[in-house]
C-alpha cells in the first residue's frame, strides 16, 4: 500500500541449533581480521615483543618453585617440581588468558555491536587467536626443560593437542557466559578475576590429583580442568591416564560449551540496546 513504512529486523538465529554455523563461515573474514588485531596490539610497540608469552608461566613457575616446592615441599608424582609446575601452568593459562579476554570481549566492542549485525559469538571467541599464538610460544620452553631433564616423550604425547582442545572448549564456555553476564551486569568485571584466581587453586597446577583422596577424586573432576590438567601431564611424560577423570572432566567442558552458546543466543537480541 502507498504510504506504508516497512522495517526490516535481524534477529538471531532460531531453532534447537543454539548457533547458526553456516552464518558464522560467512563472517569468517571478520574473524580472522579481529584475531590479527588482537595479535598486533598485543605484540605493538613492546620491548619484549613475544618473549610476553613466555614471561607470564615461566615466572609464575619460578615463584611456585620456590614457595611451593622448595619451602612447602609439596609433592609432584617422582618430577622435578618445575616442569611438574609448569606442566600445569601451560593449559592453566591458556584457559584464564580466555576467561579473561572473553568475558570483556563484548564490553570492549560497543561500538561495533551498536552499528553493524554480525554474528555476536565471533567477539568472544575470535579473543581466543592471540592466547594460542601465547601457547604455542610457551610450548617451546616446555620443550627445552624436557630437553633439560632428559625426558624423552612417548606416543601418549599424541593426546595433547585433543586436552588443548578440550581445555579451548571449557574456556569459550565459560567465557561467552561471563561476557553476556558483564554487558548487563558491569559487576561481573571485577568478579571474574577473583573468580579465576579461585578457581586455580581449585586445579590441580601446583599440586597433583594424588594428594586428595581416591574416594574424593571425582568431586575434583567435577572442575573441567581437573582432568585435562592432569592429562596433560600424563601426555607430556608417559604417566598412567586417569580415564574416568578426564572422560568426567571432558563431559563437563562440552555440557559448559553448549549452555554457553544457548545463554549467548537468548540474550544476545539485548546487547545493542543496553551496551
Amino acid at each position: 500500500m502507498i504510504g506504508e513504512e516497512y522495517s526490516t529486523v535481524i534477529e538471531p538465529h532460531k531453532g534447537l541449533n543454539p548457533f547458526n554455523w553456516r552464518e558464522f563461515w560467512r563472517y569468517r573474514e571478520l574473524f580472522f581480521i579481529l584475531v590479527w588485531r588482537d595479535i598486533k596490539v598485543r605484540y605493538k610497540q613492546t620491548f619484549l615483543g613475544v618473549a610476553w608469552a613466555i614471561f607470564q608461566p615461566f615466572v609464575s613457575m619460578i615463584v611456585f618453585t620456590l614457595f611451593f616446592g622448595v619451602l612447602v615441599k609439596v609433592p609432584s608424582d617422582n618430577l622435578p617440581y618445575p616442569i611438574f609446575v609448569y606442566a600445569g601452568l601451560l593449559p592453566w593459562t591458556l584457559f584464564s588468558n580466555g576467561l579473561s579476554r572473553g568475558s570483556m570481549s563484548v564490553l570492549n566492542e560497543t561500538n561495533m555491536i551498536s552499528k553493524t549485525y554480525f554474528p555476536r559469538l565471533i567477539i568472544p571467541i575470535s579473543s581466543f587467536g592471540a592466547g594460542m599464538v601465547d601457547f604455542v610460544i610457551s610450548f617451546f620452553i616446555m620443550a627445552v626443560m624436557m630437553f633439560y631433564y632428559g625426558i624423552i616423550p612417548t606416543l601418549s604425547i599424541l593426546v595433547f593437542p585433543l586436552l588443548i582442545f578440550i581445555t579451548l572448549i571449557a574456556s569459550i564456555g565459560v567465557s561467552v557466559i561471563l561476557a553476556a553476564l558483564t554487558v548487563s551486569y558491569r559487576d561481573v568485571k571485577y568478579i571474574s578475576p577473583f573468580l579465576i584466581q579461585i578457581w586455580m587453586y581449585a586445579t590441580p597446577v601446583i599440586y597433583p590429583v594424588s594428594v586428595v583422596p581416591e574416594k574424593w577424586r571425582w568431586v575434583l573432576s567435577l572442575n573441567p580442568m581437573c582432568g585435562v590438567i592432569d592429562g596433560c601431564r600424563s601426555a607430556l611424560f608417559g604417566k598412567t591416564f586417569y580415564w574416568n577423570n578426564l572422560l568426567l572432566s571432558a563431559l563437563i567442558s562440552f555440557l559448559l560449551f553448549i549452555v554457553g552458546l544457548i545463554y549467548f543466543k537468548n540474550v544476545e537480541y539485548r546487547f545493542a540496546d543496553i551496551i
